[in-house]
């Protein structure tokens, strides 16, 4: 068991690292703004996943092998920034968000009406959502350095004197999750909050699209240079 004083240590750390700015926020924010609070809770699940993967192969011993084996190290790193560099470019592209509620309303009025089918609704309502999941799983499953930051955190709080080691490393995974999320989950709400203040101003959707898209981009160079 990790003492009340070591795991108030690892909780600061934590936060400290989530606080700072990186893709998974980038993806978060720009999901929520575009998409809703729905999507960017899907894509907190996708970054969930990946960092629980994440912590489960550094307890057993992947984040040695990337370290010992370059060419692995420098695949995972490619791949990865190649990916985040494609989500920039998507989101640079896509369009600005749809109209409001009212606004949809009024022109659904005026349209013909198509009586749509429950498996219709169901396959079109979850198709963003596993969308935004597959890009918070990917973005963070393709980062090699989630993986060693992991493999160097988390056993620097294992005390072997306080028990079997595996125990305490499933116990720093889960506060690292459970952190994680709620961190990812702030980012979500208060991202999807100032949405309809965006749909109204076409500029500020642009300057949005754009800082995220950079914001990407750059963390792919940045990941392919390091």
């Amino acid at each position: 068991m990790i003492s009340a004083h070591l795991l108030a240590v690892y909780v600061a750390a934590l936060i400290v690292v989530y606080a700072v700015p990186g893709p998974d926020m980038a993806l978060i924010l720009q999901t929520s703004i575009a998409r809703g609070v729905r999507s960017g809770f899907a894509a907190a699940a996708g970054l969930g996943v990946s960092r629980a993967t994440h912590v489960t192969l550094s307890a057993c011993g992947m984040a040695a092998l990337l370290r010992n084996a370059p060419w692995l190290y420098d695949a995972v790193r490619y791949a990865g920034a190649v990916y985040l560099a494609w989500v920039g470019i998507q989101i640079f592209r896509s369009p600005g968000f749809a109209l409001p509620a009212g606004s949809r309303g009024r022109q659904a009025a005026e349209a013909p009406r198509v009586e749509p089918t429950a498996s219709s609704d169901a396959r079109s309502a979850a198709r963003p959502l596993r969308t935004a999941f597959v890009k918070g799983l990917l973005t963070n499953l393709l980062n090699p350095k989630a993986l060693l930051f992991c493999s160097v955190l988390l056993p620097q709080f294992v005390r072997p004197e306080a028990g079997p080691v595996m125990w305490q490393m499933v116990e720093l995974g889960v506060v690292l999750l459970a952190i994680g999320a709620c961190f990812d989950a702030l980012y979500a709400i208060g991202a999807a909050r100032i949405a309809n203040w965006m749909r109204a101003h076409p500029l500020a959707q642009t300057i949005q699209r754009w800082t995220f898209s950079a914001a990407l981009i750059g963390f792919a160079l940045r990941l392919s240079l390091d």
